[in-house]
Order: structure tokens, then sequence, then C-alpha cells
């Protein structure tokens, strides 16, 4: 139990998939988790494709996000700021970031499909667990002017 709870520890830093209720990476496939959940080799293999249908779409989403994000900046640090430019490039980001969030959520959905009340029930109880456990996010310091 305590392997399980560091195993889920160090996922939980990884990726946006826990905010929609899953551990990030391929969680499936380490033993702590496996044998926490009790999950069968056919569980497995069907992680591993919902997993594998879904990698390259998410990785160019993310891509699409990071590069609406560089545009955004990009508006905003122009000397002179154009309101209407800016809004079209944070819409933009919007709208990317909400493509990513609806592939995640799909693939959260898929990958639930998988698990047995039973199982699910136990791995969210476990993550709730550690993500109260977590310390509070500490302000960096800032130097004064």
């Amino acid at each position: 139990m305590k392997r399980f709870a560091l195993a889920l520890i160090a996922l939980l830093f990884a990726s946006s998939m826990l905010a929609q209720g899953m551990p990030p990476g391929k969680w499936w496939r380490k033993a702590e988790v496996s044998n926490f959940l009790g999950l069968t080799t056919e569980q497995q293999n069907k992680l591993e494709n919902i997993w594998l249908g879904a990698s390259s779409e998410l990785i160019d989403l993310r891509s699409d996000v990071e590069k609406q994000n560089i545009a955004l900046r990009i508006e905003l640090d122009r000397p002179q700021l154009d309101r209407r430019a800016v809004q079209a490039a944070a819409a933009r980001l919007n709208a990317a970031r909400g493509r990513l969030f609806e592939r995640e959520l799909g693939m959260l959905v898929d990958m639930r499909g998988v698990l047995s009340d039973a199982q699910w029930s136990r791995m969210r109880a476990q993550l709730d667990r550690l993500g109260n456990d977590r310390p509070m996010p500490q302000r960096p310091n800032r130097r004064k002017p």
C-alpha cells in the first residue's frame, strides 16, 4: 500500500489528467498500482490500447496549446497593444485548451469504462487521500525593484 501511495505521489505532478480524475502516464503498467487495483492483463491491455489511440492526438493538441500561448505572448509583448489582436489570440488559446480538455476527458471516460466500480472507487479514494496530503504550493519570493 505504501509503495502504491509513493507511485501515485510521483504521478500526481506530471499531467493534467489528474484534474479530470486519472493519474497521468501509464499508471496501469506500474506494478504497485496494478496490484493495488487488481487489474487483469486484459484490463491493462485495454487501457494501453486506449492510451495508444489517444497519445498522438494529445501530443498534437498540447502542441497547439503551447503555440497559442506563444502567439498570445507575442501579442502582449508588442510595443503598441492591439486589443482585438490580443482578444483573438486569447480566443484561439481558449479554443485549443478546450479541444485538449475534451480529448483528455474522452480518454478518461474510455479508461473509466475498463475499470470495475470497485477499482474506480479504490483509485479515486487513494488519489483523493493523496491530493489532500499534498502541501500547499509556496509563493515565490519576489525581488523588490
